[in-house]
């Protein structure tokens, strides 16, 4: 498979990492990096798209942000026709990036950052990919992590807010865990130490469980105990839920607004 990666950003360049890893051949990838940013050895990188005349590529993958979209307007990829062009700009539907190039398939993924580490989660979506290019797709981003297909487009950005957002909330929540430690009295090297094992440890713990996080919760709360105080802070009024959802919200309405100005 020859890959085409325009942008190779922190994401593109882990996930490029990871199929690396997995046994793509680094001969068969260029790189579109105007910077010159430093890539994998024996990865082509170029300052431009490359005619279409400079070889065919099964696959191109959209790695630039979503503003610089209008680079590509002008026409660099009209040449090219793929057999799927693959995009990780948030909030651009496919209907804005269909006319990009003469490809095949077009096909909207969302990974997170745990992809770095092959313990991520890749969504996509399309509407012209068939059963067999949607079956090369999957295994193609199996060793990023959990790969999802996503039904609907118009709940693709709901899908960016939750899982391909959801890391810097997580980030966030380690840090406060911390810092509540902090605040009780511990060390803050340590009390960091502390929430950043017990959320690994309890992440995987609830990964591997067949029962669902919320029964995980009251297992471990004995009534009367530490923790079932602990819970009834958070529970309260629903508190918790409530700042979650206010938090995706905002996130996904601002990639539909990306997605707004993207048509524009």
């Amino acid at each position: 498979m020859r890959l085409l990666m325009v942008g190779a950003g922190n994401m593109g360049g882990a996930m490029l990492r990871r199929w690396l890893a997995a046994g793509l051949s680094p001969a068969d990838v260029t790189v579109v990096s105007p910077s010159g940013r430093a890539m994998p050895d024996g990865v082509h990188v170029v300052p431009a798209v490359p005619d279409a005349g400079e070889g065919g590529f099964d696959v191109i993958l959209l790695g630039l942000k979503p503003q610089q979209l209008a680079l590509l307007r002008d026409g660099p990829l009209a040449g090219h026709a793929p057999r799927v062009l693959v995009s990780i700009l948030a909030g651009v539907e496919e209907a804005t990036l269909a006319p990009l190039c003469k490809a095949d398939a077009v096909v909207r993924a969302m990974p997170n950052l745990p992809v770095a580490i092959g313990q991520g989660v890749v969504a996509l979506f399309s509407t012209a990919a068939d059963d067999a290019a949607r079956a090369e797709l999957t295994e193609w981003m199996r060793p990023l992590g959990l790969v999802e297909w996503i039904a609907d487009e118009a709940q693709f950005d709901d899908v960016t807010a939750l899982a391909g957002c959801g890391p810097g909330f997580v980030f966030r929540f380690a840090d406060a865990l911390a810092q509540a430690g902090t605040a009780l009295g511990l060390p803050q090297d340590q009390a960091a130490r502390l929430a950043l094992a017990t959320l690994a440890g309890s992440a995987s713990l609830s990964a591997e469980a067949d029962v669902t996080p919320a029964t995980l919760a009251d297992r471990v709360a004995s009534p009367g105990g530490s923790t079932r105080e602990g819970l009834n802070v958070l529970d309260r009024d629903d508190r918790l839920v409530t700042l979650l959802t206010e938090t995706l919200a905002a996130s996904a309405a601002r990639n539909r607004a990306m997605a707004a100005a993207a048509r524009g």
